[in-house]
């Protein structure tokens, strides 16, 4: 009882302190000799609901006013499955979703964030946008849709937290393990697992109840406020310097719709890309600083880090390869971006893909 209501209480600040950022006085005077935008996070609370909020509270100081973000939180307007729907019809005119909440209507956005054992660094996915051309590709394919994509917005790694020691692939054998679904959870269940797909809000009664043994979810800081140290042991990560094999950049975006969009003029928005390029920076760092001071709860609650090794990051790729072609064949856009990523992760740069593992799979183009 003790661990729900701490949970509980948790939650409840998040939730007041959420109102009160949503009543930012200067919204309002703004909002009067300008453009609003209405923009839903896929935040709940924590750290990254804060950053976001404090983020769309500059917008309209740095703009004079010609321009205001009215931020909401998760489930604020609609609830995370909702928001291109939301944005389409108006309700929104942007959101900042986890971008893999995109493949329900772009099947290639499963290839616009990471993937497992695929690019490992956010630097790696600017390179992927900025450099190699997946900011063209992913702006044709949301304009299809009615929507523009202005940017991704890194987040860190997501993490896995077990009741279990889990110090080698072996271990997730049998275990019942919540995963978002998707090509995470092919390659879990390809080792073993009993995977099962549950939103946020129910992995901690599932932990608590012993309904799971394993289960993913964001980083640090986020999953500390949301009581995990209470139901689970052991956080299970990579190697060092490589803290999540199924989810190593976690990806968020600025996505607007094209009304609102094409209603800015072009200086407008040039400003509105910039900024989604400084709010990327800000956020990722700020997580990162959110996320050392939770490792020391963790600790101080008993918390064990387990830790992966090489071979099995060598193990794990062997049977996403495979996977990663069955995704990218399922839709022609899919196969276009992972062609791009692919042909980077077998370069001199990064390595990370033997050609042999590669051998007899072809991509339909």
């Amino acid at each position: 009882m003790t661990r729900i209501l701490t949970r509980r209480s948790a939650l409840r600040g998040i939730a007041t302190a959420g109102a009160a950022g949503l009543a930012a006085p200067h919204v309002a005077t703004a909002a009067a000799h300008g453009t609003t935008w209405k923009i839903q996070t896929s935040w709940p609370g924590g750290a990254g609901l804060q950053i976001f909020r404090e983020w769309c509270g500059s917008i309209a100081e740095k703009t004079g006013g010609e321009l205001t973000f009215q931020p909401f939180g998760a489930n604020d307007v609609v609830g995370d499955f909702q928001l291109y729907d939301a944005v389409k019809n108006g309700v929104l005119e942007a959101v900042n979703p986890f971008t893999i909440y995109a493949q329900g209507i772009i099947p290639a956005a499963t290839f616009l964030t990471s993937i497992p054992l695929g690019l490992r660094n956010p630097h790696e996915f600017d390179v992927f946008y900025y450099g190699l051309g997946g900011i063209d590709i992913a702006r044709e394919l949301y304009a299809e849709q009615g929507l523009h994509f202005v940017g991704p917005v890194h987040h860190g790694p997501n993490i896995i937290h077990s009741k279990v020691p889990i110090r080698s692939i072996d271990d997730f054998a049998g275990r019942k393990m919540r995963l978002p679904g998707g090509m995470v959870a092919e390659v879990f269940t390809q080792i073993g697992a009993e995977t099962t797909v549950l939103p946020g809000s129910e992995i901690f009664p599932a932990l608590e109840k012993g309904t799971i043994d394993v289960a993913d979810y964001v980083g640090p800081a986020v999953n500390y406020a949301l009581g995990f140290s209470q139901v689970t042991d052991y956080i299970v990560m990579g190697p060092p310097g490589f803290m999540s094999l199924y989810q190593p950049v976690d990806i968020m975006d600025i996505t607007v719709g094209k009304p609102a969009w094409d209603a800015l003029s072009p200086e407008m928005q040039q400003f509105v890309e910039m900024e989604t390029h400084s709010y990327s920076d800000m956020h990722h760092a700020a997580i990162q600083a959110a996320d050392q001071e939770a490792w020391g709860k963790f600790e101080a609650d008993g918390t064990e880090v387990t830790r992966l090794t090489q071979d099995d990051v060598e193990l794990m790729t062997e049977v996403a390869v495979p996977i990663w072609f069955d995704y990218a064949n399922r839709d022609p856009n899919a196969a276009r971006v992972f062609k791009i990523q692919l042909d980077y992760m077998q370069s001199g740069s990064l390595g990370y893909v033997d050609p042999a593992l590669t051998e007899g799979l072809e991509l339909k183009l």
